[in-house]
């Protein structure tokens, strides 16, 4: 069989570090392509992995937020061709389980069940003799990459592949997961909890949305401060006020009509319903630590008739919405460049994960040569 090498980060074990070398790399299989990384985005879900907090088979090529050009495609390939420049979707749907037939390919069953393996069951990279999965079917941070065909959004050429890449994750699960939510209403009220890369484009939906009140809520002044360049109408920090929740009813007359949990945290996710007007909607969008839980007062959900529902990938078809957010961006009204805030090489992706500790400000992203 013929290989190619590949340069890539491997993450061998959790709570250490990423080790990068080259690695062999099968041809695509059918309905597989080859693509040639531009960039990828340094999301939180992966620090998860890299820390512990979620588990997932190892040893793994991390990354799932990025975009390239495809250069090879497999027998029976017909969504994109060599040439093509791709967002990667993260959920290669199956296109049959009932989550897709009903309209959610966003969380198809068959994707989750088969995990970070090709759909036939095995994998595309190898260390010497030993197999080396790929996160969510993609493993971005490696120069080339074997994914499903479904994985591939074809883009129009003045979309920067920068822009792309976190098109590909962030921008549309928090952009995505305000305005296909059945409960956004234009003019509405949101406070988003967390000011990363979700929460800044959660910030962004809202704005899309024409929300009256945009209340930005963090535990880092700078971070705040960030907000304001993305729509962001109020700040609060939540380390200096007695109770968050009280701070946004005084703020707003008795409560937003929705509230976001872009971060994660059970004591995040209890203020979000706290801080929500009766009859409003408070929804978690941020990847949380496996087995966390969190108190909620029943009694408050009942007679406020409150709801609290999970966003995962923008609500619906990320396709779908890859294709609204470009045109959003082509138009001006969503902002994917002020996001950047960092430029790695893939030799840094240590210190890349590193500004996730250290708090620093927007998104930091793994640019490869062209």
């Amino acid at each position: 069989m013929n290989r190619t090498s590949v340069k890539a980060a491997v993450l061998y074990e959790g709570n250490t570090h990423y080790e990068v070398k080259q690695l062999e790399q099968d041809s695509p299989s059918a309905g597989e392509v080859r693509v040639k990384m531009g960039a990828a985005g340094v999301c939180l879900s992966d620090h998860h992995f890299l820390h512990g907090d979620a588990t997932i088979d190892k040893p793994i090529v991390l990354g799932h937020e990025g975009a390239g050009t495809v250069v090879e495609v497999g027998q029976g390939v017909t969504r994109v061709k060599p040439g093509d420049r791709c967002i990667l979707s993260f959920v290669s749907h199956c296109g049959m389980c009932r989550t897709c037939l009903n309209g959610f390919p966003n969380v198809c069953e068959t994707n989750v069940a088969i995990g970070p393996r090709m759909y036939d069951g095995t994998v595309r990279l190898h260390d010497n003799d030993e197999d080396i999965f790929q996160m969510s079917k993609l493993g971005v941070f490696s120069d080339l990459i074997i994914c499903p065909q479904q994985a591939c959004q074809p883009i129009p050429d003045d979309v920067p592949i920068e822009v792309a890449a976190l098109i590909g994750c962030s921008v549309t699960t928090g952009v995505g997961g305000v305005i296909n939510n059945p409960n956004s209403k234009m003019g509405m009220t949101v406070a988003v909890f967390g000011c990363g890369g979700v929460g800044l484009n959660v910030i962004q939906g809202a704005k899309l949305m024409n929300a009256s009140r945009i209340i930005a809520v963090d535990i880092v002044d700078h971070k705040l401060e960030f907000t304001y360049k993305f729509g962001a109408t109020d700040t609060i920090n939540s380390a200096e006020v007695e109770d968050v929740s009280s701070a946004i009813k005084e703020l707003t007359g008795g409560g937003v009509d929705m509230a976001f949990d872009s971060i994660g945290n059970s004591q995040v996710t209890a203020d979000t319903v706290k801080s929500i007007r009766p009859t409003g909607t408070a929804v978690m969008i941020g990847l949380s630590p496996v087995g966390d839980t969190t108190p909620i007062d029943m009694v408050d959900m009942l007679r406020g008739q409150k709801t609290l529902m999970g966003s995962y990938y923008g609500s619906t078809s990320p396709h779908e919405s890859f294709r609204k957010i470009v045109d959003f961006y082509r138009k001006g009204d969503v902002d994917v460049e002020g996001l950047i805030q960092r430029i790695h090489p893939l030799d840094e992706i240590n210190e890349a994960f590193s500004a996730l500790d250290r708090r620093e400000d927007g998104r930091g992203i793994i640019k490869f040569p062209d």
